[in-house]
């Protein structure tokens, strides 16, 4: 199937020779469209925020309104533009491990179902190519490559694609995320409840969408891309801007890849669908919709799981577990987490400020602590879904063991800001934080879960 490409630009001009942006007029939305099917989003058509360029140009006073804001990100998505458009072919790089280490990963690999497993380690064992490595595995552990007869070759090729778009530099949203996020919803698949129902499809769907539902994700939410007036806000009518965006740039990486193209059109039609459908649970606005939804089947007690519609609901909620699933692991991994995403928002945070913006919520270093923002997301967004979640597992081995890893982090949380309180207490005339942890309202317009 051809595919026709658009690409509108007006002029650019530079006021030295290092090349900063001076002007950029008429960048328009790239896309990927073929004769049928949902509008994919062009390989890196997001802007990719640069905060080192961000903080140069601030400096030289270039920039310092929303408007020059808004043209800086169109020029950066005109820079890291596709490489494909470039002329140049994306190929894996050679990744060089020595033995040891590749029998470290293997024997990690042979324990991918257990809670406890370490992500970062895998990470660095793999040289940073863990959700290639990861997927390779499971799509070879569950069949799919078998049943749906992918090629190989084709298949790592679309899964380097999709690890090269997470941007390396957000601390949280990155692909060791998409990796960790992989990984819980491989262990949700195994859930004895869940598991005999499903089908290939469904599993195949369900482990693509956990790989690539924050792919190209900038490190910023989405009331910044509404405030500053972003080209994808106004394209999405600021509804679930991010994921919307998520989902058909992995339709674009699909196509382009080529990696279904051996399957009948109404399949593949039907998987782009759900995948977006799957990825689009994730925005954390749409929460209590969906465990609402959740919470109402489980006392009618009238989930059909032999039915794909109800199959097709149990993934969304188990990829949103998997998506907010951190609080949920052992202490070490999960306050590494908490570290990360709370430094993705102070970033932002800070990046408001510099440009005169409100400054959103849980993105104010000096008033917002880690742990009232991770006891606030705890109390009010991840304890209530996997309490549900449990109630549907019949509160299985794995459940449990997520709900007693809850509780115990969050009583650290709660110990380590009394000792904060008690350390400001002590400081004469320090500025005291008397809110606590965060509220739901605060947590959800965060439009971001921690």
């Amino acid at each position: 199937m051809s595919c026709l490409m658009v690409e509108r630009c007006g002029e650019i001009l530079f006021e030295n020779p290092d090349q900063n942006a001076k002007c950029v007029c008429m960048l328009g939305d790239v896309r990927l469209r073929g004769q049928t099917g949902a509008p994919a989003e062009r390989r890196g058509s997001y802007p990719f925020i640069d905060f080192r360029l961000l903080n140069n140009t601030t400096h030289s006073g270039e920039i310092g309104t929303k408007k020059k804001v808004k043209r800086l990100l169109s020029f950066q998505r005109y820079f890291y533009a596709s490489r494909l458009l470039r002329g140049i072919i994306p190929q894996a790089p050679l990744h060089l491990l020595d033995e040891d280490y590749l029998g470290q990963a293997r024997h990690m690999l042979s324990k991918v179902g257990m809670w406890d497993f370490d992500i970062f380690l895998f990470d660095r064992l793999t040289n940073g190519n863990s959700l290639v490595t990861l997927l390779c595995h499971l799509f070879n552990t569950h069949g799919l490559i078998h049943h749906f007869k992918l090629d190989m070759v084709t298949l790592h090729r679309f899964l380097v694609m999709v690890q090269e778009d997470y941007h390396g530099q957000n601390p949280y949203h990155n692909a060791v995320h998409a990796a960790d996020v992989t990984q819980a919803m491989h262990c949700y698949l195994k859930e004895p409840k869940l598991a005999s129902f499903l089908t290939p499809l469904d599993i195949m769907l369900g482990l693509l969408a956990a790989a690539a539902h924050d792919v190209d994700h900038p490190g910023v939410n989405q009331p910044f891309l509404i405030k500053t007036n972003h080209h994808l806000a106004n394209l999405y009518q600021n509804m679930s801007v991010l994921e919307n965006h998520h989902w058909r740039s992995t339709i674009g990486m699909l196509r382009e890849s080529r990696l279904l193209a051996h399957l009948p059109k109404e399949m593949t039609q039907d998987i782009e669908q759900q995948l977006g459908s799957l990825i689009l649970a994730t925005d954390i606005n749409r929460q209590n919709e969906f465990l609402t939804r959740l919470k109402a089947h489980l006392h009618n007690k009238d989930l059909r799981l032999e039915e794909a519609q109800d199959r097709h609901f149990m993934l969304q909620i188990a990829l949103k577990c998997a998506d907010i699933c951190n609080p949920c692991r052992i202490w070490e991994m999960s306050k590494q987490w908490s570290e990360r995403v709370c430094e993705e928002f102070y970033r932002q945070g800070d990046l408001e400020q510099k440009f005169e913006l409100e400054i959103s919520p849980l993105c104010n270093q000096q008033k917002d602590s880690i742990p009232s923002i991770q006891i606030g997301f705890m109390t009010y967004i991840v304890e209530p879904l996997f309490r549900e979640w449990a109630r549907f597992t019949g509160n299985s081995s794995l459940s449990e063991n997520m709900l007693s890893h809850l509780a115990h982090n969050k009583a650290q949380w709660k110990s380590l800001l009394s000792k904060q309180h008690r350390r400001k207490a002590s400081v004469p005339g320090a500025e005291q934080d008397s809110s606590g942890a965060v509220s739901e309202e605060q947590t959800v317009a965060e439009g971001d879960a921690p």
